[in-house]
């Protein structure tokens, strides 16, 4: 690591040890209508196991909305599921009647129940809804454009889809998916420009983790170790990123805030850190030499 990642680390390091907090998405999440899963078109909630089941993809796919829907109902509002996102798998029981011959040769019909499955969607998954979290009037914009990140960050040919309220990289689309702008807010000792940014920054870091890229190793659920390992890479390679480009001079205090989460779940392994800073410097290297090679590092 060279002086500059060395004194970012430590002192994300310095302030983890100081106590950094609860962290905080830098950007606006609009709150949900109801504990429970419902459907905002036809206004019914959901019940029995299907709310299990709904809960917990909630939680393990990071969607900030309770909100779902079948691909045919976000249709009829003019909504459109995004390209590439799964379906959560339900079921509802419906009553069957079935006529035999009782022992008398007389018919008799019965009752019975049977399961159908159907498929939702989340409102995270969706663009053109309204509804979403979406005012009829969009708020002032607060990010401002920094030139030499954008050509940076165009230079890697990274595909990034704006739209929504979720930050993530998707490996089966080998893209990127970042909120609206206008959700970045100032506040919590950043501004919006610099929240935006370092968001970007840090899915573009796990971008360069792809197989055809660095082959970095992934987690393959939310919360394990190596899931855990990866968020510690791609959060220092945003800080990392963030100094080189000249949009932070300092690490702020979410990146301490975000690290120490999952710090936390590597039973505060504050090894971790130090070899995440490594490959955070191998990828801050390999995204920024894609400026001057863009032929080979977008491939």
């Amino acid at each position: 690591m060279s002086n500059i990642q060395e004194t970012i680390t430590n002192k994300i390091v310095a302030a983890i040890e100081a106590g950094a907090g609860e962290f905080q998405m830098p950007w606006h999440r609009s709150g949900v209508c109801s504990a429970l899963p419902h459907n905002p078109i036809s206004k019914n909630t959901y019940s029995g196991a299907n709310v299990i089941s709904l809960w917990i993809e909630q939680k393990e796919r990071s969607y900030s909305s309770n909100q779902w829907a079948t691909y045919k109902h976000w249709q009829s509002v003019g909504a459109t599921v995004r390209k590439g996102e799964k379906a959560v798998h339900c079921a509802y029981f419906s009553q069957g009647l079935k006529t035999k011959q009782n022992e008398q040769g007389e018919d008799e019909t019965r009752s019975f129940m049977f399961a159908k499955p159907f498929y939702l969607f989340n409102a995270d998954q969706v663009e053109g809804y309204s509804a979403n979290g979406t005012p009829d009037t969009l708020p002032e914009n607060l990010v401002q454009r920094i030139e030499n990140a954008d050509q940076a960050i165009k230079a890697t040919g990274a595909e990034i889809i704006e739209g929504g309220q979720r930050a993530f990289y998707r490996p089966s689309t080998d893209a990127i998916y970042m909120p609206d702008q206008w959700r970045f807010r100032d506040g919590d000792g950043n501004n919006a420009t610099q929240a935006y940014y370092s968001t970007l920054l840090h899915e573009l870091t796990h971008w360069s983790g792809a197989e055809t890229r660095l082959n970095r190793i992934k987690g393959k659920r939310f919360g394990d170790d190596a899931y855990a390992f990866e968020e510690l890479v791609a959060e220092l390679g945003a800080a990392f990123l963030c100094a080189s480009l000249g949009i932070e001079n300092e690490p702020r205090i979410d990146h301490a805030q975000y690290i120490d989460g999952w710090l936390r779940v590597l039973n505060s392994n504050k090894n971790a850190i130090f070899s995440a800073a490594s490959l955070a410097t191998k990828a801050m290297q390999f995204i920024l030499k894609a400026e001057a090679q863009p032929e080979t590092i977008a491939a």
